[in-house]
């Protein structure tokens, strides 16, 4: 003999659903949070070596630095070179943006390039 029905059953995946949506969206955000730290850290890579590049050039290194990087992190760009002997180094650190509301600090990505002068 089937069994009946029950009618106070229904609904319930929806309101379980509802329950875990929250914890999902959490963990998803986090998921894009690492990406970007990620993200910021190779480009600061990328500015660190454009940077040297520049500087063992005699070239406008800062300018060339923030240029090598997404334009929405350029602002957060800064890159300082270091000259000593036959080579300059380059340390480029950008402002790692969140995405989460009130936390504003994730921190700085730096990331550190050395390239010969070119005499």
């Amino acid at each position: 003999m089937p069994y009946p029905r029950r009618n106070r059953d229904r609904g319930q995946v929806a309101i379980e659903y509802i329950g875990f949506l929250p914890i999902l969206l959490i963990v998803a955000l986090g998921a894009v949070q690492l990406g970007l730290i990620a993200y910021t850290a190779q480009q600061a890579g990328t500015a660190a070596r454009t940077g040297a590049r520049s500087a063992s050039l005699e070239g406008p290194y800062e300018a060339d630095c923030r240029a090598a990087v997404s334009s929405w992190l350029a602002d957060e760009t800064s890159c300082r070179p270091s000259y000593g002997g036959d080579e300059v180094t380059v340390t480029a650190e950008i402002t790692i943006p969140s995405i989460f509301p009130g936390k504003d600090d994730f921190g700085t990505a730096r990331k550190i390039a050395t390239m010969p002068l070119d005499h």
